[in-house]
């Protein structure tokens, strides 16, 4: 009898603990939801600086539709979260490169140091390149015989800490470069984040605001110009040197709240669910749903979808697989995949090395 008792308790407390998470899950989606039905057919797309922030990091990340403001635990949380590197417990590096869509390059990298009781420090790289085109103009259309090419690039230095055993904080600082031929532009912003831990199996709940900074300008000498002030008077002033004025633009702020759970969790699988909702200042919200199943703490499945409620979005389905491989000495190496849709921009395949020690 007392056997059935305890059977129907842990039933009833399994079936509130679902009840509390579709609740969460419902305040989450709603807003956004709200937001997209309000914002109409503005979306606001290109028209910040710097769009290059925007390119997701992390083939597990990716995998899981980007899904990821609650559940990263590693050196990629520089871009999703810095309140993550202060679940990393070991000095890790991660390295990515990409063949990025219409033949631009993507480069990340990134690296975390635990530092004790005063939390973990990181540092990170993130490029975006071309190779050298011709210049072409409408009288030359072949060519002027001169080549050009264009480079963004985005560094930063990182901190977080947990301050409880629940609660964790973290930002990140970045240098930000746009250059393009003979001109360029400079910036600078802050990444913030949170993560708290509810007693709700384990759920984590995640919050980031990213790119917070200054405005961005192009400058250089293709704005240089030769004026004339009275040109129906004649004199000598025909060729007064002055400059074009450029806009400035704003970076791609973007808030992101997530929420993650194991819902299975046993020493040979575990099943780890993720859903973020979005809002960034040059679109309409979006939300991202991802799944994660691990086997044995060493292979890893992953799929999600991205940009629910997005208008006009190119990308969707998203899939990837990842390894890990513990070597002496404490040293670990993992290997992980992404596949991610992008319509009728074909698709994206993402590879990224990490290493433990």
């Amino acid at each position: 009898m007392n056997k059935m008792k305890n059977d129907i308790t842990m039933k009833n407390r399994a079936g509130i603990q679902m009840v509390r998470l579709l609740i969460w899950i419902t305040a989450l989606i709603a807003p956004v939801s709200a937001f997209s039905q309000i914002t109409g057919n503005v979306s606001k797309v290109g028209t910040v600086a710097a769009s290059f922030l925007e390119i997701e990091v992390g083939s597990r990340a990716v995998g899981m539709g980007g899904a990821y403001v609650a559940v990263v635990d590693d050196a990629t949380a520089v871009y999703w979260n810095p309140a993550g590197l202060a679940r990393i417990h070991k000095s890790e590096v991660v390295l990515i490169h990409t063949n990025w869509l219409v033949g631009t390059s993507f480069d990340f990298v990134a690296i975390a140091f635990p530092v004790g009781n005063f939390g973990t420090i990181g540092a990170s790289l993130t490029s975006l390149s071309t190779d050298e085109m011709e210049v072409r103009t409408v009288l030359l259309p072949n060519g002027t015989g001169e080549r050009f090419s264009t480079t963004d690039l985005s560094a930063g230095l990182s901190y977080a800490m947990d301050l409880t055993e629940k609660f964790s904080i973290g930002v990140n600082a970045k240098y930000i470069s746009q250059k393009i031929w003979h001109m360029g532009a400079q910036g600078f912003a802050l990444d913030i984040g949170t993560l708290f831990k509810t007693n709700l199996n384990g759920m984590t709940i995640g919050m980031s605001i990213s790119n917070f900074g200054t405005s961005m300008r192009l400058q250089g000498n293709d704005i240089f110009v030769n004026y004339d002030e009275a040109p129906n008077f004649g004199g000598s002033n025909d060729r007064i040197p002055a400059f074009k004025q450029t806009e400035k633009y704003s970076l791609p702020l973007i808030l992101r709240v997530g929420l993650a759970m194991d819902v299975v969790n046993s020493e040979s699988n575990v099943v780890t669910v993720a859903l973020d909702a979005a809002h960034p200042n040059d679109n309409t919200e979006y939300i991202n749903m991802g799944v994660e199943y691990t086997i044995a703490d060493v292979v890893a499945l992953r799929m999600g979808y991205k940009n629910t409620f997005l208008k006009d979005s190119e990308e969707g389905l998203t899939a990837g697989v990842g390894t890990k491989l513990v070597l002496a000495g404490g040293i670990a190496f993992a290997v992980d995949y992404a596949y991610q849709d992008f319509g009728r921009l074909n698709n994206a395949q993402l590879f990224s090395l990490t290493l433990e020690f």
